[in-house]
């Protein structure tokens, strides 16, 4: 592969792990060429000037050169505007995180996916609901991995979804519509054709978005566990 400058890229970093004695791989996810791992030679020596920079949720400038599987990182400029995470919210943003390593390849880019990933940090940031916004990234994610069906219309027979019937959703085919008792989760109409408009909030939307989600991001990751997600339930027992 021919080595490579990429300079001044909107980024955020995912994770960090160390490296040699004085090093780190950086998991960066960037506008224009998606995610990739980075390695940011001496960032654990207290004069690099990396030191500070490689934090989560934190919108970046990076330069960053090679022709490798893992490149090297050059430098990182901080461009403020999102607040520092806590609480409840800060585990959401390690949710998110773990969502974009988990099911999205490495150097595959989604620049508007990128963008859903910010807006998703301010409105945590912003102490905004926290279950419309996760549902709204999760959403965004699985549309840009090709693995959100189409909320609006049957699959196989493309006949719209009617707003009085209930469906089922087919994994790897999308919704029909449910004929039989016995059978869960049913999706009404009603709720599909909202999320398909963007509406998360009404208690009826936010089930059903919560169980889609859930459905499709548990199959997708093949049985891998979310740790974020286990922190969350032992969070929220406390």
């Amino acid at each position: 592969m021919a080595r490579q400058r990429i300079e001044q890229q909107p980024a955020f970093v995912l994770h960090t792990q160390p490296w040699r004695e004085t090093s780190l791989i950086v998991e960066l996810f960037s506008r224009e060429h998606g995610r990739l791992p980075l390695v940011a030679k001496g960032a654990r020596r207290p004069t690099s000037a990396f030191r500070g920079l490689l934090m989560g949720f934190q919108p970046l400038l990076a330069d960053w050169s090679g022709g490798g599987e893992v490149r090297t990182l050059a430098r990182l400029e901080w461009q403020g505007g999102v607040p520092l995470l806590a609480g409840r919210a800060l585990l959401s943003g390690y949710y998110l995180n773990e969502l974009l390593i988990g099911l999205m390849p490495r150097e595959d880019a989604h620049p508007e996916l990128f963008d859903d990933y910010r807006a998703a940090l301010l409105e945590l940031a912003a102490g905004k609901p926290i279950e419309s916004a996760l549902r709204r990234f999760e959403f965004a994610l699985l549309r840009a991995m090709g693995y959100m069906p189409d909320l609006g219309r049957c699959a196989g027979t493309g006949a719209v979804v009617a707003e009085g019937s209930d469906y089922l959703l087919i994994i790897d085919q999308g919704f029909v519509e449910h004929v039989r008792d016995g059978v869960a989760p049913v999706f009404s109409g009603r709720a599909l054709r909202a999320l398909a408009d963007g509406e998360f909030a009404s208690e009826a939307c936010a089930a059903a978005a919560k169980q889609i989600s859930r459905t499709l991001i548990n199959h997708h990751l093949g049985g891998r566990e979310l740790q974020s997600r286990r922190v969350f339930t032992e969070f929220a027992e406390l």
